[in-house]
């Protein structure tokens, strides 16, 4: 496998009142208050004469780049018929003024080629309508096979050139008995190129990615133990990182130097735990006889947020990094389980049961609202959030077996990524 980087606003939200929790407000979210940026994408110029090969990857280039442009919720591309009241583009003299007509207000041109070999060359570009500046481009080589790669290259180039996080590069790690066997199994952000990682016979439960997208935790069953390792995917090494007790639900620092996770290696009942994974030196946070588990760090690293029912049901609970400081923030129902920081640090997805029905929701931590994501007769689980915390993953059994999805953060554009066997426990690269 080649090696990749993988790199894994505000928000207006009209509601009606849902009186399904006690002292928090439940709510459903309707669209986002922030409007996209209107971009003209025009079709990709080709040379005369070109052959089907190059008009087929301008198509397929074109496809993928709008796509992205869609889930973005940045930007949003101008239907195409607008593009009939103007006149034909020339990659070589721009008419801005054509362009305001139409209301874009960035500009992507893009120019691709067949070079000397089987290569394609690529080439984007990308201006400010308005001001009638160029703001970047980009030139790309790549195998044919290689497509979906440098559409994605260029979509996170916009998103960083107008202050974003790029997501279009990033991966998505989850577990698949597709092969007759829970193994991880990695995707792109959209569920295409799915690929297995470990070939066993063993079970391998909950993987996490590191920061740096270069490694993931998990937990691996092995002689009727649940082992702790810590693979790179991209070079087939793989670290022990505890072997006593049971050890499940790694989740790494933000900077990559402490794994939190859980273990029953001290009194048999689950304990959070973090290493320090340049000794691997252990520190135990939780002390109490109820069971403590799904560790989610805050942003800046100096919280660590946690499912317990030291109160007597599941409920969400936020400790200071070092174990201190605990303090509930999940009030009413029974059951609250599987928190997720958002990247944004202002809010945190879990899983909440309200008559034997499992939804995904998430809480506002300055404001105490809560708004509720999903809303099914399925049983909604494991959620996760993107790297710049505008769509959320998920596992579902919607449409029967258990398959991934992915939903904005407002409850919209409910998407599947997964068909083959039964998928879950998905983590999504920073």
């Amino acid at each position: 496998m080649k090696k990749n980087k993988l790199i894994l606003g505000s928000f207006i939200l009209l509601i009606f009142s849902i009186h399904l929790l006690s002292q928090q407000e439940v709510v459903i979210p309707i669209r986002d208050g922030m409007p996209a940026v209107p971009i003209a994408l025009p079709k990709f110029f080709i040379p005369v004469h070109s052959n089907p090969q190059i008009q087929a990857a301008a198509e397929t280039l074109h496809k993928i780049i709008t796509a992205n442009i869609k889930f973005s919720r940045v930007f949003q591309s101008l239907p195409s018929t607008y593009y009939s009241y103007i006149r034909k583009p020339n990659p070589k003299n721009i008419i801005f003024k054509d362009w305001e007509s139409i209301q874009a207000k960035i500009l992507l041109i893009g120019e691709i080629q067949k070079d000397g070999n089987e290569d394609i060359l690529f080439e984007g570009k990308v201006y400010d309508v308005k001001s009638e500046r160029f703001i970047f481009g980009k030139r790309y080589k790549a195998d044919p096979t290689l497509l979906r790669l440098v559409a994605h290259k260029m979509c996170d180039e916009l998103m960083k050139n107008f202050g974003e996080k790029p997501i279009f590069t990033s991966k998505i790690v989850f577990i698949s008995n597709r092969d007759g066997n829970d193994e991880l199994y990695m995707m792109d952000y959209d569920g295409h190129n799915q690929i297995r990682l470990t070939f066993n016979k063993v079970k391998d439960y909950m993987p996490a990615w590191s920061p740096d997208g270069q490694s993931i935790a998990y937990t691996s069953w092995q002689n009727d133990k649940a082992i702790l390792f810590n693979l790179n995917p991209f070079e087939g090494q793989r670290k022990t990182i505890q072997t006593e007790g049971t050890n499940f639900s790694p989740a790494f620092s933000p900077d990559g130097k402490i794994l939190a996770y859980c273990s029953t290696i001290s009194e048999g009942n689950s304990e959070i735990y973090i290493a320090k994974l340049n000794n691997l030196s252990i520190k135990r946070l939780t002390f109490n006889k109820a069971i403590d588990t799904a560790p989610s760090w805050s942003p800046t690293g100096r919280e660590i947020a946690f499912t317990s029912d030291r109160g007597g049901t599941p409920q969400i609970y936020i400790m200071d990094a070092e174990g201190s400081n605990v303090r509930r923030i999940s009030f009413g129902g029974s059951y609250h389980d599987g928190p997720a920081w958002a990247p944004t640090g202002d809010r945190i997805s879990y899983v909440s049961r309200v008559n034997q029905i499992f939804d995904i929701y998430v809480l506002y931590l300055q404001t105490n609202r809560i708004i509720k994501l999903t809303e099914s007769n399925a049983r909604n689980e494991s959620p996760c959030w993107s790297p710049d915390g505008r769509h959320i993953i998920f596992s579902s059994n919607l449409n029967g077996s258990i398959q991934l999805y992915t939903i904005d953060y407002d409850g919209t554009n409910l998407k599947r990524l997964t068909s083959k066997g039964e998928n879950k426990l998905p983590d999504w690269s920073r």
